[in-house]
């Protein structure tokens, strides 16, 4: 098994290090690797609850160690589904130390955040919410004022509420000149893509703001990562700190296919995983809160400010792991 994920994930590894190069590939090097307006090249920075319930930090440190988005800052929250801050903050500084120690470079320090869902103002205006000015809104702000560039704009990728980038754009509007959301979140009614749960049901004012100041990237496309690492391969994994982090968090894993925060991660670093993509708008002619507790329903536009990814190809996902964490390339190798 573990032969065949190396032999598929060395032809995936192959084209995205061939899409990176840039030069004689593109017509032009600002050029998108895939089909979405971000690739390998734009920086990220994370935003999570727990550390234990999927892959998205693995992914992320793995990928910035091996040609993939340099991984700018990782904020970590509470949230209705992980409401103890001290916990979750516990278990990313596990992870962290664990990717250090193993020789993983580049791994950024902790942001920890605690702003509480935001509220509609009386009037109903987006500019009139009262900011929370938390310590993740203020990270984005000022990591996106230091590493976006015109046509490489930060990208912000969230396995939570968007509270902390509603936060900022609050903040500071310019924001959005900056960077690029993207969030796993919500479900598909065709031809509409909902902001409901997972995720989307946490802050619905903010997915209000986010939605229609920001450009947005929605992952719904459903992906088991119970099949990244089976029980049967975890004496396959390198004796290394993050190769035993691996293996105790594992168990923990979720079972439930559209709470793959690691979706964000993937859509943004290897331009092959998203499969079937569609741009749409925010439609808000009903107005907040109807539906209740979520945000604007994203319909079909081919304008619109919003990508939405349905069909992700996960198997490449799992093979990239396995190569990244059995033969993995170091940057600049």
């Amino acid at each position: 098994m573990i032969t065949k994920r190396l032999s598929v994930a060395l032809r995936l590894c192959a084209s995205v290090a061939m899409a990176s190069c840039g030069g004689t590939l593109d017509a032009g090097h600002d050029v998108p690797h895939g089909l979405l307006p971000i690739d390998e090249r734009n920086p990220v920075i994370l935003e999570n609850d727990s550390a234990t319930d999927n892959w998205m930090g693995e992914y992320a440190v793995l990928l910035a160690n091996n040609g993939g988005p340099p991984l700018a800052g990782i904020i970590v929250c509470a949230s209705t589904y992980w409401p103890d801050l001290d916990a979750n903050v516990t278990g990313w500084t596990q992870l962290v130390n664990a990717a250090r120690a193993s020789g993983l470079e580049n791994v950024p320090d902790l942001t920890v955040s605690a702003g509480a869902p935001l509220t509609k103002p009386d009037d109903g205006q987006i500019d009139s919410t009262a900011p929370n000015h938390s310590a993740g809104a203020q990270h984005l702000i000022d990591l996106s004022r230091a590493l976006s560039l015109p046509a490489r704009p930060v990208v912000v990728l969230v396995g939570t509420q968007l509270t902390d980038v509603a936060d900022a754009y609050l903040v500071d509007p310019t924001i959005t000149n900056r960077v690029v959301i993207v969030a796993s979140l919500g479900g598909l009614r065709a031809p509409n893509a909902l902001m409901t749960g997972p995720n989307g049901d946490l802050d619905p004012w903010a997915d209000w703001i986010v939605a229609q100041r920001f450009q947005y990237v929605q992952v719904i496309a459903p992906d088991d990562q119970t099949a990244d690492v089976t029980s049967a391969e975890l004496g396959n994994l390198p004796a290394s700190p993050f190769g035993n982090w691996i293996a105790e968090t594992q168990p923990d894993i979720s079972t439930n296919p559209r709470a793959s925060d690691q979706v964000t991660v993937l859509v943004a670093g290897v331009p092959q995983f998203s499969t079937a993509v569609h741009r749409a708008s925010p439609d808000v002619s009903a107005g907040f809160g109807s539906p209740p507790g979520q945000g604007p329903p994203l319909v079909p536009d081919g304008n619109g400010n919003a990508f939405v990814v349905t069909e992700v190809e996960a198997p490449l996902a799992t093979s990239l792991l396995w190569r990244m964490l059995l033969e993995p390339h170091p940057q600049g190798s």
